[in-house]
């Protein structure tokens, strides 16, 4: 007893005096992921601009053209250091503060690919009103207290123009081909009209969105509908073959540079089952262009037309411009 009495003294005044343990060690499949992410990072950082696109077939060494292209074009990290001084004027702001009143300078940034970080050490600006409920009609007026509209060139809602959509003639087709739609992605999609009025259709749709001078995604939200807040150059947030149908508002027209409209064609059908639909609702372009750039880029996709309209744009800019409205109701098919 004694023996067991000093053993147990010495064991507790050793573990009071000594330092404390070590933590454990990384394990080494850990470190070796951290090391390859970050070599993948400072490979991509350190690429230059690419080169036209050729026939030539690279070799098996070279980075392939397609990464290449993409990461000038969408929101990861290596396009940020494009934009050097609009990313120092976003971060640079009052630590433990309100955060500055600028929602359009990150706009900016995200519409050149570059998602900044986030402003860890400062406040988001919030109102003080908030809607007791989801509004039963998505339609109604939306409020003016519930979105902070300072900084925006449209300083009220009244100032969104409304959108006609022939929805019906969608879901007659639909029926007609024995094909259900639940799930409906729309990109684009201004305040969420379209989002509003599959939802008196029983149709849950997500609206991409972005407040290019105006509060479209508080707009969104204010309906009870869900906004996101993402590019058009953005990969979809959403998992493959998983949408019925997916819709292409007036935000995606001509201006689009002809390879990020590749990709956001060919992204499309990545997120489109089967037999769903792609919906391209007044897209407008010379109509040059239509028939020998955008024509044939939209014919790649392999699509039935189920509804194919071209029609004059007939405001001053069209005129102008020799501009054509398209729209076109495009079928998936159920295998390649």
């Amino acid at each position: 007893m004694v023996a067991t009495n000093i053993l147990s003294l010495y064991h507790l005044s050793s573990t009071i005096q000594s330092t404390p343990p070590a933590p454990p060690p990384v394990p080494d499949h850990l470190i070796h992921q951290l090391s390859t992410i970050r070599a993948t990072i400072n490979h991509l950082t350190s690429l230059q601009p690419p080169t036209p696109l050729t026939n030539k077939a690279p070799s098996s060494s070279s980075t392939p053209s397609d990464l290449l292209l993409y990461t000038h074009i969408a929101p990861i990290a290596s396009s940020c250091k494009d934009h050097p001084l609009l990313l120092h004027q976003y971060m640079n702001y009052t630590p433990f503060a309100l955060c500055p009143n600028d929602s359009p300078l990150a706009e900016d940034l995200i519409l050149r690919g570059c998602h900044p970080l986030p402003r860890r050490r400062c406040f988001s600006r919030t109102i003080s009103t908030i809607p007791s409920s989801l509004p039963t009609n998505p339609f109604a007026t939306l409020p003016e207290n519930t979105a902070l509209l300072g900084h925006y060139s449209c300083k009220t809602f009244s100032c969104f123009a409304n959108l006609d959509l022939p929805i019906q003639q969608l879901f007659q087709l639909s029926k007609s081909a024995k094909s259900v739609i639940r799930l409906a992605l729309d990109i684009g999609g201004g305040t969420g009209t379209f989002a509003a009025q599959m939802k008196l259709q029983n149709v849950t749709v997500i609206t991409t969105t972005m407040n290019f001078g105006a509060p479209y995604n508080e707009a969104v939200a204010l309906r009870g509908l869900v906004p996101l807040h993402v590019p058009l150059q953005q990969r979809l947030p959403v998992f493959d073959g998983v949408v019925d149908l997916v819709r292409c508002g007036r935000a995606v027209n001509r201006w689009i540079p002809l390879t990020a409209m590749e990709f956001l064609l060919f992204d499309v059908d990545r997120v489109l089952r089967g037999g769903g639909y792609f919906w391209l609702d007044h897209f407008f372009s010379k109509r040059m262009d239509l028939d020998k750039v955008f024509s044939p880029l939209i014919g790649k996709l392999g699509y039935k037309k189920v509804k194919w309209a071209v029609a004059n744009k007939t405001d001053s800019s069209g005129v102008k411009n020799g501009e054509v409205y398209l729209t076109a109701l495009l079928q998936k098919p159920l295998t390649k």
